[in-house]
């Protein structure tokens, strides 16, 4: 079942965010975890490329803006609760500032 949303039906937190999942559209590989806000949302789908809420910079961030890695959007899907948005992208290069792929490279360490 496909149910388009629009904008405006999209639950914002109390700071005027939501997540956004960014996967990588060929290999399925979670690259990041990114917040967008209306603006961003707006700006990602007008221009057809990943634009965030910086929480750290508060300013509208555009991924690859310094790095050149772009992620080119195929779709925007949301969640039941229309609180979290999954980006299916098509990456122009890491994903990470660190240069990894994705931002989880990290294993949280357990017990046996």
């Amino acid at each position: 079942m496909h149910n388009d949303v629009s904008l405006d039906e999209i639950k914002w937190d109390q700071n005027g965010l939501a997540p956004a999942i960014v996967q990588d559209a060929e290999s399925k590989q979670v690259l990041c975890l990114a917040y967008v806000n209306c603006e961003s949302l707006a700006l990602s789908i007008k221009e057809g490329e990943t634009w965030f809420w910086s929480r750290s910079r508060k300013r509208l961030w555009h991924k690859g803006e310094t790095s050149g890695n772009t992620q080119s959007i195929r779709e925007i899907w949301y969640d039941c609760d229309s609180d979290t948005l999954l980006m299916l992208v098509d990456p122009a290069g890491p994903a990470c500032h660190t240069g990894a792929t994705s931002c989880f490279y990290r294993r949280l360490a357990h017990s046996d």
